[in-house]
């Protein structure tokens, strides 16, 4: 929805497990020499601040990143996407958080490519401002990103990597994501497609994981992770999952390493945990 503004969320347990999954997925995908596209439909701000302005108004990131910040002896999967938000921290303090678009910008190489899209008025113009002079690397668009997707693919170098996080304020939102999947397969089945969605006692949400499994009977990852209880009332945030289509053959075991700490570490309560499954070829 156009009211919607990821900064209150920023680096909460949400983040930390699409990120996490997200920071893999670009480690493996840059291995190979030729070009790889990052096609983000729904790319946000690029970073934040936590120090000021929206993320202080319900600290999210506090029982998020804040918790992962000091700690030492992390699972090597966890490590590395600590490492990268280290990176815009260079004091040691934690101030900053890279949204998506950042943390590609700095795992990805000179011949990648950014492709990202953001319908958010206030949002698109920050990010713009953010890439200024960075094309043709990265070309920002202001517009609905799941029509934005179909004019990239399949893309030049047919390699592609491609994040569909919508904020599903509206329910609409799982219909066209299932809807952008399909016509993305078709366009490019070889893709590599990374799908957030969150935990939240709704239908849609409920059904969704079900629903993206019909997508193709093999290569595919699903993880979820709960940090609560559901609430008594029905509404929040009790955890969030990521579906990956065509995902790296290794990616099952960093996530096997990297869940069980996350569930302890980010767990607010007894019903914490974690899932994982895949179908591979």
């Amino acid at each position: 929805m156009l009211s919607y503004r990821h900064a209150f969320h920023a680096g909460n347990h949400a983040d930390v497990l699409k990120h996490t999954v997200l920071v893999q997925l670009l480690r493996y995908l840059t291995q190979k020499e030729k070009a790889l596209w990052f096609v983000d439909t729904h790319a946000g701000a690029a970073a934040y601040a936590l120090d000021e302005g929206y993320a202080t108004k319900n600290a999210e990131f506090e029982s998020g990143i804040g918790r992962l910040w000091a700690q030492d002896g992390l699972p090597a999967p966890v490590a590395e996407y600590l490492e990268q938000v280290r990176s815009l921290n260079p004091d040691g303090a934690l101030r900053r958080y890279p949204g998506s678009p950042q943390l590609a910008q700095q795992l990805l190489r000179r011949q990648d490519r950014l492709r990202l899209f953001e319908l958010h008025s206030t949002e698109s113009g920050l990010l713009q401002q953010y890439f200024r002079g960075d094309a043709p690397r990265v070309m920002v668009q202001a517009g609905d990103g799941f029509a934005g997707l179909q004019s990239v693919l399949p893309p030049p170098s047919r390699r592609a990597l491609v994040l569909i996080d919508p904020s599903y304020e509206d329910k609409g939102d799982y219909r066209q994501v299932l809807a952008a999947l399909r016509d993305a397969h078709k366009r490019f089945a070889d893709g590599v497609y990374a799908v957030w969605y969150p935990q939240v006692q709704r239908r849609e949400s409920r059904q969704f994981p079900e629903q993206l499994k019909q997508l193709q009977r093999k290569d595919w990852l699903h993880v979820s992770l709960t940090v609560k209880k559901p609430a008594a009332d029905g509404y929040g945030l009790h955890g969030s999952g990521m579906f990956v289509l065509n995902p790296p053959w290794l990616l099952p075991q960093a996530l096997r390493l990297a869940l069980p700490y996350l569930a302890r570490a980010l767990a607010q309560d007894a019903a914490a945990g974690f899932d994982l499954e895949c179908e591979l070829k």
